[in-house]
């Protein structure tokens, strides 16, 4: 694979798509955006194969000069890998979920999503600092048109607000990294990670570059444009969203903020932990008291995303390792589960919890599929969310126990709401006759939750080839963290565990003896 730019082809690919579906029937339309997300998916694969695991931590890079020298500089390490993948195999299921419920305007529609592909891959792939700040945003075009055109009733208000939202955030972030393309004299992010900025201006930096971020995740209380995206979103809208957008701002933080500006990041651990402690439990029980599911599904997201956080500021190996294993598997179960809304709303029409109920018993195959993914996002042992919220709350213990404990708390709570709300739509009496009559999985449906089901149980079971590829990366980035570490509260030593006073005597002793 070496010299071959395949990255810049997997973002070529739905390009062509996206260009070919503007001018073709709808038919057509949906059949070129399915084969070139598949494209897509099996160059993944093609990259998950040759990658070369313990090689060097930037692989598949591609550099070549533009206009005013700005570069076309791409290149991924085990991290951008394994979201460049989560993406891929969420978009061919994104257009199986909008085969028969979008009518209208359909060619655009499916542009709009392989549009969005690109703009995912090339965030995850871009190494410098410009390319990677004008894919990070152009995503907020096809988002705001997808919510904007084929959204719910209230969907004008819900898309200019997750656009304004999300781009005022950003505005600072552009003015920071123009100071730092001065301050560093190169735009080029692998130099950047090594560079020393001066610790008076990390602390604005790391402001500049947490406005965008913090929005993006999204953190308490930047957090409210999230329900109303998700919930005037159609289907596959909401998939992408939860399963990769809200990614960006997790990636944000390991790539920029905690690398490039580790001091400012000590400094603001406490802020971050608050802000995260606050999410979990807050918007846990805005979750137990929703009606709409879509709306208990998206605040539900907010509080997994606040683990993502305080695992990251954790300041160690096993706070990284489980919050990026939490954005994995929160990409695949939240994006089934608004799957599996989506596939009762287009028999219904309906998200009101209370209009249905009893599910298990004309639909068992769906319940099956929903009981899955409801008892994965709860964390059970043997699926993805499980293996991430554990090594996050072992690294968030090691920097405060305090936070470790609230943030458990939100687990706990995690379990009230998806187990309430599956009880309420699977479970007891089928008090309305439509809701009772409505047909199982058909095949589309099978074909779009049977490989998020198989993922969610790989994930959980065999969690080493997803750590595996990103373990060197963590390490660098442990590395370059410790210097600047906080004295956490719980005193544990990770590793071998030190010889008590006695047993040492007892050596010498031993030795003298000799």
């Amino acid at each position: 694979m070496s010299g071959f730019p395949i990255l810049s082809l997997m973002m070529l690919v739905p390009l062509l798509g996206a260009v070919a579906c503007f001018f073709v029937e709808a038919k057509l339309a949906r059949t070129i955006a399915l084969a070139a997300t598949l494209i897509d998916l099996l160059l993944g694969v093609v990259l998950w194969l040759n990658f070369d695991i313990g090689g060097a931590q930037w692989q598949f890079t591609e550099r070549a000069g533009l206009f005013g020298g700005f570069q076309w500089a791409l290149g991924i390490d085990g991290i951008a890998l394994l979201l460049i993948l989560l993406s891929v195999f969420l978009m061919p299921i994104c257009i199986g979920a909008s085969w028969n419920s979008i009518t209208k305007r359909v060619g655009e529609y499916m542009a709009a999503f392989l549009f969005m592909e690109v703009l995912m891959i090339g965030t995850f792939a871009a190494q410098d600092l410009f390319l990677f700040y004008i894919f990070f945003e152009a995503g907020l075009i096809p988002m705001f048109l997808i919510i904007g055109i084929w959204g719910g009733d209230d969907r004008i208000y819900a898309s200019y607000k997750f656009f304004l939202y999300t781009l005022l955030g950003s505005v600072l972030m552009f003015i920071a990294m123009l100071w730092m393309a001065n301050e560093a004299g190169t735009t080029d992010i692998p130099t950047l990670l090594q560079y020393d900025f001066p610790a008076g201006a990390q602390t604005w930096l790391w402001l500049a570059f947490f406005a965008s971020f913090a929005v993006k995740m999204p953190m308490w209380p930047v957090h409210t444009w999230l329900p109303a995206a998700h919930v005037q979103a159609p289907t596959a809208g909401s998939v992408i969203l939860a399963g990769v957008l809200l990614k960006l701002g997790g990636y944000g933080f390991i790539r920029f903020s905690l690398p490039m500006f580790p001091a400012a990041s000590a400094e603001f651990a406490w802020l971050v932990f608050a802000l995260s402690m606050i999410a979990v439990v807050v918007t846990s029980l805005i979750a137990l008291v929703q009606h709409d599911m879509k709306k208990l599904i998206a605040y539900s997201s907010v509080a997994h995303m606040a683990l993502v956080t305080a695992g990251l500021f954790a300041f160690n190996v096993q706070g990284i390792e489980g919050a990026m294993m939490i954005m994995l598997g929160h990409g695949l179960v939240s994006g089934a589960l608004f799957l599996c809304v989506g596939v009762i709303y287009d028999r219904l029409h309906t998200r009101e919890i209370d209009r249905y109920g009893g599910l298990s018993i004309n639909m068992p195959k769906y319940a099956l599929f929903f009981l899955l993914f409801t008892m994965a996002s709860v964390g059970l042992p043997g699926t993805s969310n499980f293996v991430g919220e554990f090594l996050a709350l072992a690294g968030i213990y090691q920097a405060s126990s305090w936070v470790a404990f609230i943030c458990t708390t939100g687990i706990i709570l995690g379990a009230a709401y998806m187990l309430y709300l599956y009880r309420r739509v699977a479970f007891g009496e089928q008090k309305n006759a439509d809701a009772a009559a409505m047909p199982d999985l058909d095949m589309r449906e099978w074909l779009m939750l049977g490989p998020l089901a198989a993922a969610v149980l790989w994930m959980g079971v065999y969690p080493e080839s997803f750590l595996a590829p990103m373990r060197n990366d963590i390490a660098v980035l442990d590395a370059r963290l410790a210097a600047t570490a906080p004295e956490g509260d719980a005193h544990l030593e990770i590793g071998e565990p030190a010889p008590a006073e006695g047993d040492e005597m007892h050596e010498e002793a031993l030795g003298g003896a000799h």
